[in-house]
């Protein structure tokens, strides 16, 4: 049975955006990594980011998906697989415990499994699709850009491939699509 091997990111929803930016920068000595009017990502080691931040001033005004912003707090606390098998054998094991994802995405940099507890307390699950480095770059490109929320996946194809051979480096790669509609009964992921 495997295990997260580490906690990756927390995303949280606030009014305070800029205030939110400087405490986690002051605390943490966090650096943005990337920055839009809608969202802040910090990261203070090696992580591609520690720390979202999703500006609800900008989100609930401009999103067609308002109602999906959720409110001030955290939204999500993501958890880091250390291989694409592991991630899709954890599902599989969630499955047959009749736990579903209600979002499957591939952010681009990771490859995502979202859950909800039995409080409704939203947890990621994911595995990185390439180095640190890469993420950063992808998150500061054009193509992050155009596309910040990424593609769906179907998670129980993967894990088919997974189970036919299919090399890990094909599971990880970002397919093409459009850009995934955020669940709207489940907020910002």
């Amino acid at each position: 049975m495997a295990k997260p091997v580490k906690i990756a990111h927390i995303l949280f929803m606030t009014r305070q955006f800029e205030e939110m930016i400087q405490w986690y920068q002051s605390v943490f000595e966090a650096e943005v990594v990337q920055q839009t009017p809608a969202l802040s990502f910090l990261a203070f080691d090696d992580e591609n980011h520690r720390f979202g931040i999703a500006n609800l001033s900008v989100l609930k005004e401009t999103s067609p998906t308002a109602a999906a912003m959720g409110e001030i707090g955290i939204n999500h606390v993501a958890f880091t697989y250390a291989s694409i098998g592991d991630l899709l054998e954890t599902h599989a094991r969630l499955n047959e415990a009749d736990i579903h994802p209600y979002w499957a995405i591939h952010h681009g940099m990771t490859v995502s499994l979202y859950y909800l507890d039995p409080n409704r307390n939203r947890m990621e699950l994911q595995v990185d699709s390439c180095s640190t480095k890469e993420a950063i770059e992808y998150m500061t490109s054009e193509a992050f850009a155009a596309n910040p929320v990424g593609v769906d996946i179907a998670p129980d194809q993967l894990l088919a491939q997974f189970r036919a051979g299919v090399s890990a480096e094909e599971l990880l790669a970002m397919p093409d699509g459009p850009m995934s509609a955020i669940p709207v009964e489940h907020g910002v992921t």
